[in-house]
């Protein structure tokens, strides 16, 4: 029913950005929170950064200062402008969205949905 498609990971040297987006398809009323998260090898998934509809946000302490979490409602879609990365940064991230879906019947529920992951690696 609603799908994320996740696009501009890659390789970068430290010191170096990215920026990612993240676009929400499908049977879509209206979406609540984004956010991205990021697992690294051998670690658990973890939040990088979320925003509300309202366009509040959230950060790890990690990437305060350095990444920038924002939304284009009209677009569906969520950006995270990621500068100044470090080897530390290198994992994969995820998009996640909190969506209001509209069945046929033209019932709406929230569901929580996440994007394939794009792969972040920061190395020189």
């Amino acid at each position: 029913q609603v799908q994320l498609v996740e696009s501009g990971g890659g390789l970068v040297k430290p010191g170096g950005s990215l920026r990612l987006s993240c676009a929400a398809s499908g049977s879509i009323s209206s979406i609540n929170a984004m956010g991205w998260y990021r697992q690294a090898p051998g670690k658990e998934r973890e939040l990088v950064a979320r925003i509300t509809s309202s366009s509040s946000t959230n950060s790890a302490d990690s990437v305060k200062g350095r990444f920038t979490i924002s939304r284009d409602n009209a677009k569906n879609t969520v950006y995270l402008q990621m500068n100044s990365l470090k080897p530390e940064d290198t994992a994969v991230y995820y998009c996640n969205a909190q969506v209001v879906v509209v069945t046929n019947g033209g019932a709406r529920y929230e569901n929580n949905y996440w994007g394939q992951g794009t792969q972040v690696t920061v190395s020189s």
